[in-house]
């Protein structure tokens, strides 16, 4: 039966394991050989991981696969992925191939600006709030110097602050709202710690403001804290071609599944329902490429989709459209990604990551990661629109259902060569896996 525990935290690795797999579980050997053999033999490494987070007990494998032929550019890259749904590297990689012939991805970082907010409360006249906004506004950035020193060196830091009235919402309610450059760098640490200062100077001179009532003085900083809805840090990927050289489907002509495709970014663009799902393809490429390069892919994820909400409506990233035979599909993304600091200097696969992408910077580590959700949904897109999305998808989730049943090499071969003609259900496989047994034991 479960039951809670003082001082967890404090308790040995080996301490917390023994608890954990004698409180949950029946096999308590079985749960706890589960969990060590995922240990790094390399004790050195394993410590490394260890240190990542709070109460490890263990390593959580993603596969990290590989879609190269990306032509972002004019320059060859070969993009990491670590995720676990069957048919995303495939299919980004089908699509890169396909654009690598013609003239390959184009992109544009079209702005880097990232916005971190003090949220306070007053009840005073807002003029007087103002007149000494204006008064204390350099004296925010001064007192932040010991901290943007550094970053300003290397040509980020504080681009601007602003008083910003949400009394409207809620009653009382203003903001410092800053702009920062973070250039290499996600910079959450960096904002987060220069927010803090400003809340700090804010309402220290507050304090002693003449112009302020002995009410006034009294400011309330509720938090200071980071956003991540980046709408200014913004980058465009885009691919073109002639609609006579866009399919290479034998059962359908170019200028019809150029039509087909263009209506389903259209459905995408007005029907909600459809456009998360349309949407969360983009980001099996999007945070595929995060989470390989040790970038925050949860911050990316909720960023993403509140801008695609930004016009009242949830609405597709991606657009697409046929001008004078030219068909065009594009997409402009927010994206706060960093190349150094946070796990960028720290995971061994991180690393070797950013070295395969050529060390890049953050912008062009924004570009990479766009063309690979624009890849994607390009992937999906074609096949919704021709095939059919189970076909691809399901003769690669074959293997998962497989392995679910334990199937020797042997049952694998003559299974995947089985269904090559045969369409792959999950009940499909499970009759011809037991009926291909049945036969061997007779």
């Amino acid at each position: 039966m479960s039951k809670s525990i003082a001082g967890f935290s404090k308790l040995s690795k080996s301490e917390k394991i023994d608890w954990i797999v004698e409180t949950y579980f029946s096999n308590t050997d079985n749960a706890k050989r589960i969990l060590k053999q995922y240990w790094n033999d390399d004790e050195i490494l394993q410590q490394l991981h260890d240190e990542f987070i709070e109460n490890t007990i263990s390593n959580y494998y993603l596969p990290l696969g590989v879609a190269p032929n990306f032509l972002i550019n004019d320059k060859l890259y070969t993009i990491p992925m670590a995720i676990e749904e069957s048919s995303v590297v495939a299919a980004a990689s089908k699509a890169a191939k396909f654009w690598m012939n013609r003239g390959g991805f184009k992109t544009q970082v079209i702005s880097t600006t990232k916005i971190g907010q003090v949220h306070f409360m007053y009840y005073g006249h807002v003029e007087t709030l103002k007149t000494f906004f204006n008064y204390i506004k350099p004296k925010l950035i001064e007192h932040a110097t010991p901290i943007t020193k550094n970053m300003e060196k290397r040509g980020g830091g504080i681009i601007d602050i602003e008083l910003r009235d949400k009394t409207q919402d809620i009653k009382g309610y203003y903001q410092l709202h800053a702009s920062f450059e973070t250039l290499d760098a996600m910079g959450a640490n960096f904002i987060n710690s220069c927010l803090e200062e400003f809340a700090k100077t804010f309402k220290k001179e507050a304090l002693v403001f003449d112009a302020f009532s002995a009410e006034e003085k009294n400011i309330q900083i509720v938090m200071s804290i980071l956003s991540n809805y980046v709408p200014d840090c913004l980058v465009r990927a885009e691919v073109s071609c002639k609609v006579e050289d866009l399919n290479e489907d034998k059962t359908i002509s170019s200028e019809e599944f150029a039509n087909k495709f263009v209506q389903a970014v259209n459905i995408a663009e007005v029907e909600p329902y459809r456009a998360v799902t349309h949407n969360k393809g983009i980001m099996n490429g999007i945070d595929a490429v995060v989470l390989a390069t040790g970038n925050d892919f949860r911050a990316v994820e909720a960023g993403v989709h509140a801008y695609a909400s930004r016009n009242g409506k949830y609405s597709s990233l991606s657009h697409a459209k046929v001008e004078n035979g030219i068909f065009t599909f594009w997409m402009e993304i927010p994206l706060a990604l960093g190349t150094v600091g946070g796990l960028t200097g720290l995971h061994p696969l991180v690393k070797l990551s950013l070295e395969l992408l050529h060390h890049p910077s953050a912008k062009e580590l924004m570009q990479i990661v766009a063309v690979a959700g624009l890849a994607q949904n390009f992937a999906a897109l074609r096949s919704l629109t021709t095939t059919g999305i189970q076909e691809g998808h399901m003769k690669m989730h074959l293997m998962n259902i497989l392995n679910q049943f334990e199937a020797t090499p042997i049952e694998k071969e003559t299974l995947t060569a089985y269904f090559k003609n045969n369409t792959v259900s999950h009940s499909a496989v499970v009759d011809a896996i037991k009926n291909l047994r049945l036969k061997h034991n007779n």
